[in-house]
């Protein structure tokens, strides 16, 4: 179907382009929303008459939208939804969500507007464009998150959607060293006797394991050889 367009519509034209749409593109969308006109002669002609009119209201609808623009760039808006460790929301978060956040912090956005390629469907800061006029649009940011002190810590840079965020921190236990002779007596004499004592203590504790060991070994011949005799 040939259309004529009565605002920029893009990837489409400009206003007064005459383009050629599919049929049902331009009967559900662009001619009930006032956005065109069949490209009959007779709308050809209207639209010459009104064109001055249609150019100021474009005009005046630009400002407004710019107006709203330089205070809705660079918003962020939080939306609360549960989710798993990973990240993953247990549903999804679409265009009406955004709208209502935007309405909730003052600013009036209609749903055709929020342009939103799919679904959100982890938490994370995810930027929306927002088309406010044909000419204008402008970006916010989306807030997405389990908890409002989640919300908080992604805003700071968190990133709350890694597998390891709920793995127990490693403790490493410090392995306690031994202390230096030389630090613990003020004369050196003592420090040297001090060692030359431990040494001597572990070489008698070896002696006597060796001791025990061997006097074990004799018993347990001497039992057999006095078992073998009596027998």
């Amino acid at each position: 179907m040939e259309i004529i367009l009565l605002e920029r519509i893009a990837k489409l034209g400009q206003m007064g382009d005459v383009v050629r749409v599919r049929n049902g593109f331009a009967r559900n969308f662009l001619l009930p929303a006032g956005k065109a006109l069949r490209a009959s002669k007779a709308n050809k002609a209207r639209f010459e008459t009104e064109k001055v009119h249609l150019e100021a209201r474009n005009l005046e609808a630009r400002a407004e939208a710019e107006g709203v623009a330089e205070k809705l760039a660079g918003q962020t808006f939080v939306i609360i939804r549960s989710a798993g460790e990973t990240g993953q929301l247990y549903g999804s978060a679409a265009a009406r969500d955004i709208v209502e956040v935007a309405e909730a912090g003052g600013f009036s956005v209609a749903r055709r507007q929020v342009r939103l390629d799919r679904p959100i469907k982890t938490i994370g800061l995810h930027d929306v464009q927002i088309d406010l006029h044909p000419e204008v649009s402008v970006s916010v940011t989306l807030n997405v998150a389990r908890s409002e002190d989640e919300a908080k810590r992604q805003a700071r840079g968190e990133d709350l959607t890694r597998r390891d965020f709920y793995d127990e921190p490693e403790v490493e236990e410090a392995a306690e060293e031994a202390p230096d002779l030389a630090e613990v007596f003020e004369n050196p004499e003592d420090a040297e006797h001090a060692g030359e004592t431990a040494e001597a203590s572990e070489d008698g504790a070896q002696e006597d394991g060796t001791s025990d060991a061997g006097s074990g070994e004799d018993g347990a011949s001497e039992g057999g050889t006095e078992d073998k005799t009596t027998a």
